[in-house]
């Protein structure tokens, strides 16, 4: 292909991987186009002034800056494509510096008060901060407050009906949508909720379109999350449901009663059961598969740090180490 366009336009070719480098400096492989026209204008080709069409840019009102920025460097690229595409592979070769431990936990605090309440996100960072404590009594670090810290998170914060309504009507999905795409346009959902959609042969739901109607559905269920795990939760008595609630009970019981038996010897394994549920990934059957590989290991890690330590577990944490079953 380079060849015939070569043969095609003689000494007047130029080629650039224009996605690659425009997501990589602007964040979204939409800016390509605008890099594209940056790259055109500084060779020459496009009979404009870049005012022009920076005011052009500023008149269609749709990610100005970003689209400002992806035409700089697309003009960039023309006049030295070497340097930008250094300027792109030095960006992924520095390792960006690891999060705080306090800023973490401080972020996905954050998260659960938009997720549920104050009070659910208190009790998270409660349970990660008496994980900080036993751990330090023991060594130094914080590789397992952090592994708690991360997965806790991700077991509490599950995406259930609640947590899609929430994200498709908080504003910021319309905001992305509105600097994205000009309008008008139409919004469709391909959803599989469990109230509405088919299941297959296999009994797995199948996603099913629905209108731009289903916004207002969503704003409801979104404002209805304070009914999350209560006996009022329309949507809290399904299997997959009533799994990730026994899924977080079970994780923080295990945890708990590791923690009350910590030692340096026993901290890796410590560690690698808290990451466990990094493992557990997807949604409805997929999810399933994935925790029913990880199971046979958990209850391993759990037996090996209890039974490692007989004798040694307070009344309160063994009444508590139950487990998933």
């Amino acid at each position: 292909m380079r060849r015939l366009i070569a043969e095609a336009v003689a000494e007047r070719v130029h080629f650039v991987n224009a996605t690659r480098l425009a997501t990589a400096l602007v964040g979204d492989a939409i800016a390509t186009n605008l890099f594209m026209l940056g790259y055109a204008y500084q060779k020459g080709l496009v009979p404009l002034s870049a005012g022009a069409i920076e005011r052009a840019i500023e008149l269609n009102a749709a990610a100005v800056e970003s689209n400002k920025r992806a035409f700089a460097w697309g003009r960039r690229a023309a006049h030295d494509q070497a340097k930008v595409e250094g300027i792109v592979d030095a960006r992924r070769r520095i390792a960006p510096l690891p999060e705080t431990l306090d800023a973490l936990i401080g972020r996905r605090a954050a998260f659960l008060i938009e997720y549920q309440n104050r009070a659910y996100a208190a009790d998270y960072e409660r349970f990660v901060r008496e994980v900080q404590a036993a751990e330090r009594r023991v060594a130094p670090g914080e590789r397992l407050t952090r592994a708690v810290a991360q997965n806790l998170f991700k077991l509490m914060a599950y995406k259930d009906e609640y947590e899609v309504a929430r994200l498709y009507t908080d504003g910021e999905f319309e905001r992305e949508l509105n600097e994205t795409f000009e309008g008008p346009f139409t919004i469709r959902f391909h959803l599989a909720p469990p109230v509405l959609a088919r299941r297959d042969t296999h009994g797995r739901l199948q996603k099913r379109q629905l209108g731009p109607w289903l916004r207002f559905v969503l704003r409801f269920v979104a404002a209805l999350r304070f009914l999350r795990g209560t006996p009022f939760d329309p949507f809290g008595r399904t299997a997959e449901r009533r799994t990730e609630r026994r899924l977080i009970e079970a994780y923080r019981a295990d945890v708990a009663a590791v923690c009350a038996v910590l030692t340096r010897e026993r901290l890796d394994d410590a560690v690698a059961l808290a990451r466990l549920p990094e493992e557990i990934r997807g949604f409805g059957h997929v999810k399933q598969a994935h925790l029913e590989r990880v199971l046979p290991r958990w209850k391993a890690l759990r037996e090996k740090l209890l039974q490692s330590s007989a004798g040694e577990v307070p009344p309160v944490a063994a009444s508590r180490a139950g487990g998933v079953h």
